[in-house]
C-alpha cells in the first residue's frame, strides 16, 4: 500500500474528484509540466485509488497553463546520469498511466499544449485524446540521448508508421500539429483552446451513465486485441463478454430501458446475479 496522502498537496500533481470524474492534472507550467522520479510514485497512488473509489467512473489527464501539457522527464533533476526507471521489467517499473497501472477505468487525455517525450504516455494510453488547436506533438528521447520505446510504441499504434518513425527519428526538429494529429487519428475531438475541458467533461459525463463492468471488459477487449492475433483477439473478446452475462447489470441495462428509467449499476466487478 502506497503511503501518500492524496488528500495533502502532491509534487507536480493536482488530484480531485467530482461527479463520478477524476481529473488529474499535471501541474509543474514553470517547468513545462514536466515529470520527476517522485511523482511516478504519487502517479502509482492515484491510480490505485481511481481504481478503488467506486464513484469514480472515468478519469481526465490534463495540465495546468496553456503552453505546455508535459515536456516529459525533466532532464534537469537527472543530471547524475541515473536512470529514470528503476532497471527491472516495464511491468515493475513505469506506472504513470492508467494502462500501465491496469486500471480499467475510461480515460480521457485533455491536451492543452506541447506534449514531448515521456509525456506521450498519457496520450497514447488514454482511451479518448481531445486536444486543443493550440497542442502539439514531439519526441526528443533520441536529442538527449535516450531510446524512444515504450510511449513511440504506443504512437505507431494510433499513427501511420511513417509518422511515428518520423517523430522518434527526426526528434525536435519534426513537431506534430494538433490539427495534423487529429487527421492521423491521434486526437479524436481537436477544439477551440477555451473548449477544451468542457468537451472532455461532456465526453466524460456521458461515459459515467454507462456500466462500469461492462466499460471495463469492452476496453479490455479492445486494448488487449493489439497483442493477439485476429481469431485469438475474437475469443479473447467472446470470453470476456460471456463472462458479464452473470455479472447484474446484464440484466438491469434491459430492464432499465423497458421501464424508461435511469439503470442502477453495480460497481463490483465480482458482484453476480443470484437468479
Amino acid at each position: 500500500m502506497s503511503d501518500i496522502d492524496l488528500a495533502k498537496p502532491l509534487e507536480g500533481v493536482l488530484y480531485q474528484k467530482r461527479d463520478a470524474i477524476a481529473y488529474i492534472t499535471l501541474n509543474r507550467p514553470e517547468k513545462g509540466n514536466s515529470l520527476t522520479r517522485n511523482m511516478e510514485s504519487i502517479f502509482r497512488a492515484i491510480w490505485a485509488d481511481v481504481q478503488r473509489d467506486a464513484n469514480v467512473r472515468v478519469a481526465i489527464v490534463t495540465a495546468a497553463g496553456e503552453k505546455h501539457f508535459c515536456t516529459g522527464f525533466d532532464v534537469s533533476s537527472n543530471s547524475d546520469g541515473e536512470n529514470p526507471a528503476p532497471d527491472r521489467p516495464l511491468g515493475e517499473s513505469v506506472f504513470w498511466t492508467s494502462r500501465q497501472n491496469r486500471v480499467w477505468k475510461p480515460t480521457i487525455c485533455a491536451v492543452n499544449g506541447l506534449a514531448v517525450g515521456g509525456g506521450l504516455h498519457f496520450v497514447v494510453d488514454s482511451d479518448i485524446v481531445v486536444a486543443s488547436e493550440r497542442a502539439a506533438f514531439m519526441d526528443t528521447h533520441v536529442n538527449v540521448g535516450m531510446v524512444g520505446a515504450v510511449e513511440n510504441i504506443g504512437l505507431a499504434k494510433r499513427l501511420p508508421l511513417g509518422t511515428a518513425l518520423r517523430m522518434t527519428l527526426q526528434g525536435r526538429a519534426y513537431k506534430l500539429s494538433a490539427m495534423r494529429a487529429h487527421q492521423l487519428g491521434l486526437v479524436d475531438e481537436l477544439t477551440k483552446p477555451e473548449d477544451l475541458m468542457s468537451t472532455a467533461e461532456s465526453i466524460a459525463r456521458d461515459i459515467a451513465r454507462n456500466s462500469p463492468q461492462a466499460m471495463a471488459l469492452s476496453q479490455q477487449a479492445i486494448w488487449e486485441s493489439y497483442e493477439r492475433p485476429l481469431t485469438e483477439a475474437l475469443e479473447h473478446g467472446w470470453s470476456l463478454l460471456r463472462s458479464h452475462w452473470t455479472h447484474p447489470d446484464f440484466v438491469e441495462g434491459g430492464k432499465a430501458f423497458m421501464e424508461k428509467r435511469e439503470p442502477k449499476w453495480n460497481p463490483d466487478p465480482n458482484a453476480r446475479r443470484t437468479k
